[in-house]
């Protein structure tokens, strides 16, 4: 049996969690759009906070201990949050593969010149 695209695949079930809790990502108003983008962008700040918390951060306290198991699991929910936005944009993960494609092809140009200027406009086409 072969195996389903993997990236496609997370797409469809964060579809289908999505939509189970009432949120429907397809054919959204600008303003459901704004709401929706905000509302991951949050979702996401707590989840980057709760992966934080995850490894000893705090070098005063000498009780901390690195949570490999529990950080795995906020980066799962980041993906989870990062892909409704995603949806929430308009983007499927075909979309998302190709624009990565680009951006990593960007992303390189700038280290292979060192980064030293900044272009706005070497985005855009992505």
């Amino acid at each position: 049996m072969e195996q389903p695209d993997q990236l496609r695949e997370l797409f469809r079930m964060q579809q289908a969690l999505n939509e189970r809790i009432g949120v429907r990502t397809d054919g959204m108003s600008e303003a459901d759009q704004t709401h929706w983008v905000l509302n991951y962008c949050r979702a996401m700040t707590q989840e980057i906070a709760e992966l934080t918390d995850s490894v000893p951060w705090k070098w005063w306290a000498k009780y901390q201990k690195f949570d490999q198991q529990n950080a795995r699991v906020e980066v799962v929910d980041l993906f989870h949050f990062l892909i409704s936005l995603a949806q929430v944009l308009g983007m499927s993960a075909d979309d998302v593969f190709h624009a990565y494609l680009k951006k990593n092809e960007v992303n390189f140009k700038r280290q292979d010149t060192g980064y030293s200027v900044k272009d706005e406009h070497d985005s855009k086409h992505i």
